[in-house]
Parts: C-alpha cells; sequence; structure tokens
C-alpha cells in the first residue's frame, strides 16, 4: 500500500524477472518510492483510466513516473505512448521509455510520441541499481513534477 503524497512509479512490463530485478534495485538505491507492476500496454491504459480491476483510486494511485517496455503483448509501449500523450488527463505523467531496445529508430520515434527519457536496460545487477539510483535522484530529487492529478 502506498503512502499518502508518495510518488509512485508505474513499471509497464511482461517479463517477470525484469520486474523482480528493478524492485530489488529499487531497494538496494534506497529510493522509498513503492512501484507498481502492469503486464502489457493494455492492462496499462486500464490502469490509468481507472477501469476494471483498478476503478478504486485508493488500490490504484496515479503514478508519478511510468517506465515503459516497448515490446509487450496486446498493446505494446508505443501505442500506450501514443495514447497516454494523447489523453489530456494523462500527458502529464512522466514517462521514462526502459526497454532492451537500443535501434536508433525505437529511440527517434519515442521522442517523437512525446517520451520524457528512453533508457536501454542495463545487463548487470551492478548497473541497474546504478540506474534506478540515477533515475530516483534525477525525477524525485531534482526535478519538480506537477501535485497528484487526482
Amino acid at each position: 500500500m502506498t503512502k499518502p503524497n508518495e510518488i509512485v512509479i508505474l513499471m509497464a512490463d511482461d517479463d517477470e524477472d525484469d520486474i523482480l530485478l528493478t524492485t530489488k534495485a529499487l531497494k538496494q538505491s534506497k529510493l522509498l518510492n513503492s512501484l507498481i507492476a502492469v503486464r502489457d500496454g493494455e492492462e496499462l491504459m486500464d490502469y490509468l483510466q481507472r477501469k476494471g480491476t483498478y476503478s478504486n483510486p485508493h488500490d490504484s494511485p496515479r503514478p508519478g513516473l511510468i517506465l515503459l517496455d516497448l515490446n509487450m503483448p496486446k498493446k505494446d509501449g508505443r501505442e500506450a505512448l501514443r495514447e497516454i500523450k494523447s489523453d489530456e488527463n494523462l500527458r502529464d505523467i512522466p514517462v521514462v521509455i526502459f526497454t532492451t531496445s537500443k535501434a536508433e529508430e525505437d529511440i527517434y520515434r519515442s521522442y517523437k510520441l512525446g517520451v520524457n527519457s528512453f533508457i536501454t536496460k542495463p545487463v548487470k545487477f551492478e548497473e541497474l541499481i546504478n540506474v534506478i539510483a540515477s533515475l530516483g535522484n534525477y525525477w524525485f530529487k531534482i526535478v519538480k513534477l506537477p501535485q497528484n492529478g487526482d
């Protein structure tokens, strides 16, 4: 359960190992933010639009940051990013592409769609800890985010 005024990280990724490792890296880097995971782009949009099992705002708080994988089933990250950035109620949520892709086309297209940052997932766990710590330092200590839009 999240704490009041906590900035929640919403991770959309279909790889259970990546979710587990990111959760561990979050703890190792001493970030106190809650990480909530969804497994595909459709579930991500249901969460953000509070549909179905995510209809209760208490159980599905508005994220302060979205970590978005590009390659997921049902609806991929590109489609979800397009929907998020075209939705008046969601477009102000920072989105960080967090993917294994290094393709220049993916980077270019993601920024054209309005992504805030593009990060290629590190292979080694120690590098992942450093990336998560840097991400947390930047998004939660340096940058001023809008207050919860609920």
